[in-house]
């Protein structure tokens, strides 16, 4: 999947010049926490986000520093500080220098970014003209509205038994002496772990082959120092 498969296209924007009451009622009016800064021919300019608007004179939370301190950070980043809290128009606080992707960009590449930069929206461009946003709710969407997967007409039992064993072989924490049975897409799972991590590692891994309608665990925790060893929950519960 890729960024213009999920971005919002019609997105709502504001100019340098903008004050930022006005954008912050935009952020409200909208349920949008963050806006493109757009110059008069529709060239990106910048971003301004509510963590912009968060250190404000006039609500009284604007940073205080003490003489030594502003000393030791340098005139520059005390008139950068104050420009920011008390600047009326949105060019006063906005993030100049935003983070953007491509039309084409692979939604991993943009959560990486997303995550990497701590931001909640990327500008998707093409060439230089911004043709959407993407935002961490764009991806939600995507979550939200996967469709389950399209019933796959070779996932027979045997099928689905040997698509889990080579899956598993191919992780670094597959269960020690590993076995599955499966029967009308049921499956059951044997073998012993060393970490109780890998089980629900190995559950997960299951439940995404197609053809499985159900998962129960006997996979069995040894502590590798002790030897000591547990039954899984579901055969433990099912003893008591």
């Amino acid at each position: 999947m890729r960024a213009h498969q999920i971005m919002t296209k019609h997105v709502i924007g504001v100019t340098p010049h903008t004050t930022v009451q006005d954008a912050a009622n935009i952020m409200l009016r909208c349920h949008v926490s963050g806006l493109p800064v757009l110059d008069e021919k529709g060239v990106l300019k910048g971003m301004v986000s509510e963590g912009d608007l968060l250190r404000r004179a006039e609500i009284g939370t604007g940073r205080k520093r003490s003489a030594w301190l502003e000393l030791l950070t340098g005139i520059g980043r005390a008139a950068d500080d104050f420009v920011h809290e008390r600047g009326r128009k949105v060019e006063d606080v906005m993030a100049t220098k935003p983070i953007t992707v491509d039309e084409q960009t692979p939604l991993d590449e943009v959560v990486h970014l997303m995550e990497v930069h701590a931001v909640k929206r990327l500008p998707v461009m093409s060439g230089r003209a911004m043709v959407g946003i993407v935002s961490r709710a764009d991806i939600l969407q995507a979550v939200a509205s996967m469709a389950r997967e399209i019933p796959d007409p070779t996932a027979d039992d045997n099928h689905i038994r040997e698509r889990i064993k080579r899956q598993i072989n191919m992780t670094a924490w597959r269960p020690a002496g590993f076995q599955v049975w499966v029967r009308n897409g049921i499956v059951h799972l044997h073998g012993l772990i060393f970490d109780d991590r890998t089980r629900q590692a190995t559950i997960v891994l299951v439940e995404n082959v197609p053809g499985v309608k159900e998962v129960h665990d006997h996979l069995c925790f040894v502590d590798g120092y002790s030897g000591y060893y547990v039954e899984s929950p579901e055969d433990v519960q099912a003893v008591s």
